[in-house]
C-alpha cells in the first residue's frame, strides 16, 4: 500500500481521535450532542422493567424532556403497553417519529401491534412506520408472513413512508423484503461483528453502502448503531467509555459529513437487556440508568 493510499485509509478509519485523553473525549462528545442529531432509539424501561410491561406516561415525559434538546427524531419498538404513548408525546414535543409495530412468534401480540400503529399513523402520530425489527434475523417468523404485515400496513396507510428494521445484509439477501419497503431500515453494528473500534466507521459505511446497493436506488437510514461503554469484548470489539466516546464522535461526524439519517443506540442503559445480550446489553445509553449523561 502507497503511503498516500495508507493515509487515505487511516482517516476513513478516523483514527484522528487517537492520543486524545478521556477528558478532551469527553468535551467533543458534549460538543457533538449539544450540535443535535437526526435521531435517537429511545430507550423506556428503568430499572426493574422489561418488556412487556406497563410503562407509564410519566417516565416517558421525563425521558423525553431530557433528549429534547438533541434529536430531531425518535424511534419507538412498540405499539403497545404504553408504548403507543411515544409518539403522541415525541409530537408534543415537536420532535418527527420512527414508529415500530414489534413482530415476534405469538399471532395475539403481532395483531395488535399491527392494529396500534396503523391507528397511531391514522392519527397523525407517525412520520415514518417500520413493520417489524430484526424478525429475519431472530427467526420468529417465514418471509411470507412479514410480507403479509408490510403490505397490510401499507394498504392501511398510503400517506405514510412504511419500512422495516433489520441487519443491513437482511436486505442483500431478501430481495422480495427490499422491494416491498418504501424506505431501508438497516441496523448498523460494527460492534457486534467483532470489529475493531479503529475501523468500525469504515466498516459500517461499507454495511451501508451494501445496503443502498441492494435498495437500488430506495432511501436508506441506518436504523440503530452504536457502541457499549462496559462489558465483554467480543473478538477485536471492546466495549469501555473510551471507545464508547470516540464511536458516538465518529458516528456523528460521518453523518454530518455525508448526510446520512443515523437513529443513534440509545438513549438510555436498560439493565434489562443484560440477559438477553450478556453484560454488553445493559450499557448502551449516552445517559445511564438513572438518566445522567455519561459525559
Amino acid at each position: 500500500m502507497s503511503s498516500g493510499r495508507k493515509e487515505k485509509f487511516l482517516s476513513l478509519a478516523a483514527l484522528e481521535y487517537d492520543g486524545k485523553s478521556v477528558r478532551e473525549l469527553k468535551k467533543l462528545s458534549k460538543e457533538v450532542l449539544n450540535n443535535g442529531m437526526h435521531g435517537l432509539c429511545f430507550s423506556t424501561y428503568g430499572e426493574g422493567q422489561k418488556p412487556g410491561d406497563q410503562i407509564t406516561e410519566e417516565q416517558i415525559r421525563r425521558r423525553m424532556e431530557i433528549i429534547k434538546p438533541y434529536t430531531q427524531w425518535i424511534r419507538s419498538f412498540s405499539c403497545t403497553d404504553g408504548n403507543e404513548l411515544i409518539p403522541k408525546i415525541a409530537k408534543e414535543y415537536g420532535i418527527k417519529t420512527l414508529v415500530g409495530a414489534w413482530l415476534g412468534n405469538d399471532s395475539k401480540i403481532n395483531e395488535r401491534e399491527v392494529a396500534g400503529l396503523i391507528s397511531l399513523a391514522n392519527e397523525g402520530h407517525v412520520d415514518l412506520a417500520a413493520v417489524g425489527n430484526e424478525v429475519m434475523y431472530r427467526g420468529d417468523l417465514t418471509e411470507e408472513e412479514l410480507l403479509d404485515f408490510i403490505y397490510l400496513v401499507k394498504d392501511a396507510i398510503p400517506e405514510t413512508t412504511v419500512g422495516y428494521v433489520d441487519a443491513y445484509y437482511e436486505f442483500v439477501e431478501r430481495p422480495r423484503i427490499t422491494e416491498a419497503c418504501d424506505v431501508i431500515l438497516a441496523n448498523c453494528y460494527p460492534f457486534w461483528e467483532g470489529c475493531d473500534l479503529d475501523y468500525s466507521l469504515l466498516y459500517m459505511k461499507d454495511m451501508y453502502n451494501g445496503a443502498l446497493k441492494a435498495g437500488k436506488g430506495k432511501k436508506v437510514i441506518i436504523s440503530e448503531t452504536g457502541w457499549p461503554s462496559k462489558g465483554t469484548n467480543l473478538e477485536g470489539a471492546y466495549p469501555s467509555y473510551e471507545n464508547s466516546l470516540k464511536y458516538f464522535i465518529n458516528t456523528q461526524k460521518w453523518a454530518k459529513e455525508d448526510d446520512i439519517e443515523i437513529f443513534y443506540f440509545s438513549s438510555f442503559d436498560e439493565p434489562w437487556k443484560v440477559g438477553a445480550e450478556g453484560d454488553v446489553g445493559a450499557y448502551w445509553g449516552l445517559w445511564d440508568k438513572n438518566e445522567k449523561l455519561k459525559f
